[in-house]
């Protein structure tokens, strides 16, 4: 759990340091926080292993560990965002909204192409009705799926366990 919070936070200052250089903290950019959940999965997994486990370490110990870890920085970022975005700078939302927008109406022919007129006007609607607090799930859902592969290699890498009873 201690793992999980510290991740959110250094991933809600990684939001920062983003906005502190001006580049849009909910673009494309923010996509890369989720280097720091893989280290901290790491880290928390060597730790468990090391200091709890005595050295040992069940694969099933360290997917809990990294979905827990995972899961409570998701939603410790999630909630630090919104209330950036909330009661901090008000104007960063709005930005991000409106670069989504030109975004979209950029590339206007080739998703009319690829989707057809009624999906790309639906995308332009859904868009438009996008809420601060929409970004806490949006980050949980998404860092959850991100998380299934790294997590399942970080687990099976660092799991050591007592063979010694199956051989009595």
């Amino acid at each position: 759990m201690a793992f999980g919070a510290l991740t959110g936070l250094l991933c809600f200052f990684y939001f920062l340091a983003l906005y502190a250089l001006n580049i849009t903290p909910l673009g494309n950019k923010k996509v890369l926080d989720f280097g720091i959940h893989v280290i901290m999965m790491v880290a928390a997994v060597w730790y468990y292993r090391k200091y709890v486990g005595n050295g040992m370490l069940h694969l099933w110990e360290a997917l809990s560990i990294c979905y827990v870890l995972n899961t409570l920085a998701s939603i410790v970022t999630g909630w630090l965002i919104y209330g950036f975005l909330t009661y901090g700078d008000t104007g960063v939302f709005p930005r991000y909204l409106h670069e989504m927008t030109q975004l979209l109406i950029n590339t206007q022919g080739q998703l009319i192409k690829e989707l057809g007129k009624t999906e790309y006007q639906k995308m332009l609607a859904d868009v438009a009705n996008i809420k601060p607090a929409d970004l806490i799930s949006d980050e949980l859902a998404k860092k959850t799926v991100l998380a299934v592969f790294p997590a399942l290699v970080i687990s099976l890498l660092f799991r050591k366990q007592d063979y010694g009873v199956f051989q009595q």
